[in-house]
């Protein structure tokens, strides 16, 4: 991480911390790089077959193989294979339930971090697997689109069980944004929709089955797990990657012919509307995550800074959209109807050229 243009400092009580520059930053400069301190690819998201790494969500399927599952075409050939940034041979899985990761070193942090408490244990574990009662019972109160995973506070849960220095990784945690019981329930309520709220107490009770929670007792009261709720709302940062995105990035950086250029943005443009046909605006690998650094930026309906994915995995880069003076604060947009360019994801999905900005 770069903290040589920004630090982050306290505002005022109602916006509580802020990320501001101390030095110059130009339009377009890298702010910040950081990777999640975790994340968790949506529960419906994956169960429709969007194939991501377990840990970091990187595409595990080629960009042919993308484009062809979303627009329902299974005989589509791709032109310049070696623009796809998806290595099959890299692909590994745990060898005791199967979960699916990009490369061996993704593997080994999923283990080392939480993965060892949450590993089924077994390939096609059983539905009764307190587990996987817990998503399914998740995924019934919380329909796509999905803003949010109960997956994503059990890895929280396993990560302080498996930490070397629980007091560490407790501390962390409480470095983001807290709430008062009634703001922890508007939040609750906002999120989730109105019939969730009644139903929090349900999966509070299932995730005291499923996941040894002794280690952090304040979180499993009801006020306490009503505030880990808020804790992911509040700074949960949507995470889209897309094979066939990061596909269509790198072959609009080749210096091609002109002809061969308006043949390959004709399939391109043609491809888009062929996905939108049948999967909409569902186009990439959705998950979340907690980032230290990003989630003390405040919101702005005139941003100077935008979130970007453009690793095509769950490596955040914040970049700035103007040019930033000394002790101007860096802000974002928590909406998502902002204009994009094809395969850079800002802030939640991936979407490309036609997508018209909404400033609110």
């Amino acid at each position: 991480m770069d903290h040589r243009n920004f630090d982050v400092r306290y505002t005022n009580e109602e916006k509580g911390k802020g990320l501001f520059a101390f030095a110059a930053i130009k339009e377009g400069d890298v702010i910040l790089e950081e990777e999640p301190l975790v994340c968790s690819q949506f529960s419906w998201n994956a169960d429709y077959k969007y194939l991501a790494c377990d840990h970091c969500l990187r595409p595990l399927e080629t960009a042919e193989e993308n484009a062809c599952r979303l627009s329902g075409r299974k005989d589509l050939i791709l032109p310049y294979l070696e623009c796809c940034e998806t290595k099959k041979s890299f692909i590994t899985e745990c060898p005791h339930c199967g979960a699916k990761y990009c490369s061996t070193k993704c593997l080994e942090k999923a283990w080392e971090r939480y993965h060892q408490t949450l590993c089924l244990q077994m390939r096609n574990a059983d539905i009764n697997h307190p587990l996987i009662q817990l998503k399914e019972t998740w995924k019934q109160m919380h329909y796509p689109p999905e803003t949010a995973t109960i997956l994503l506070l059990a890895r929280i849960v396993a990560m302080v069980n498996q930490a070397s220095d629980r007091s560490a990784i407790i501390s962390t945690f409480s470095q983001f944004c807290h709430k008062t019981i009634n703001e922890t329930q508007e939040i609750a309520h906002n999120l989730l929709g109105e019939k969730f709220v009644g139903q929090i107490d349900v999966l509070r009770e299932m995730m005291q089955t499923a996941v040894d929670t002794q280690q952090v007792p304040q979180w499993f009261t009801p006020d306490g797990f009503r505030s880990l709720i808020a804790l992911v709302g509040t700074n949960g940062q949507g995470i889209g990657t897309s094979a066939f995105s990061s596909w269509v990035k790198n072959v609009s950086a080749l210096d091609l012919p002109d002809d061969q250029r308006m043949q390959v943005d004709k399939l391109i443009d043609r491809i888009y509307d062929e996905m939108e046909e049948v999967v909409g605006s569902f186009l990439n690998n959705e998950g979340s995550g907690l980032y230290v650094l990003q989630s003390s930026a405040n919101h702005s309906c005139s941003p100077n800074a935008v979130v970007e994915f453009p690793y095509s995995n769950s490596t955040l880069v914040l970049r700035a959209t103007k040019n930033i003076e000394p002790d101007e604060e860096i802000c974002i947009s928590y909406l998502d109807e902002c204009q994009l360019e094809r395969g850079l994801p800002c802030y939640f999905y991936i979407k490309y050229e036609r997508v018209i900005c909404k400033d609110n």
